[in-house]
């Protein structure tokens, strides 16, 4: 997503949505969060499941240091030990290995992947094991930069649509995905905008 792009559904989102508008008087417009397409980056988008985005930083860095350079096969080099004193769970060191022996194997093609449309993209990422419907997703938006990809089940989402609309509990998936449905076609946009707030918040913005 260029900026011209970003900016052009910050605009659109902000006239639909005073507390869009908010969020931008508070915390300006947010960054693109753009990622390089690539292995790299899906393994950083997958260790960031269910943990800190400085932890997971912190373990992705350790990663590239000890495969470098990090490629598929210097991923699959590793044995249990390195990827645990790198901070990878026994869970994600496999889904590390099956997505690079994926690669290897040609079955996971990143350089086709901008040519797909969502659903083939998501069917292509979801055949690996450990790639769900989150991971997928924020690949779609910070990777591909695919302007309506909306991450329902993100908890930094669902945390700040509650804070934002000041809900008295947080809200379901069902909820999160009706909610959302008016901002299509910006629905990444907006979770940028969610995400700046959140962020923004606790004094952690990029």
């Amino acid at each position: 997503m260029s900026e011209d792009v970003l900016l052009a559904g910050v605009g659109e989102l902000v006239r639909r949505e005073p507390v869009f508008a908010g969020v931008v008087e508070r915390h300006g417009v947010p960054p693109t969060w753009a990622r390089e397409p690539g292995m790299a980056s899906l393994l950083h988008i997958m260790l960031e499941q269910q943990v800190s985005l400085a932890s997971a930083r912190a373990v992705f860095d350790r990663l590239r240091a000890l495969a470098d350079p990090l490629t598929a096969e210097n991923v699959l080099r590793l044995d249990d030990v390195q990827l645990r004193e790198a901070g990878f769970s026994r869970q994600k060191a496999r889904y590390a290995r099956a997505v690079a022996a994926a690669v290897v194997a040609g079955s996971l093609d990143f350089a086709v992947l901008g040519d797909l449309d969502d659903d083939e993209v998501d069917a292509r990422l979801q055949a690996v094991p450990g790639i769900g419907p989150w991971t997928s997703t924020i690949y779609r938006l910070s990777v591909l930069g695919r302007p309506d990809a909306w991450p329902a089940t993100d908890l930094a989402v669902i945390a700040g649509i509650a804070a934002l609309w000041q809900l008295p509990a947080l809200p379901t998936k069902a909820e999160v995905i009706e909610r959302a449905d008016a901002w299509r076609p910006w629905r990444a946009v907006a979770a940028r905008l969610i995400w700046q707030e959140y962020l923004g918040v606790r004094g952690k913005r990029p």
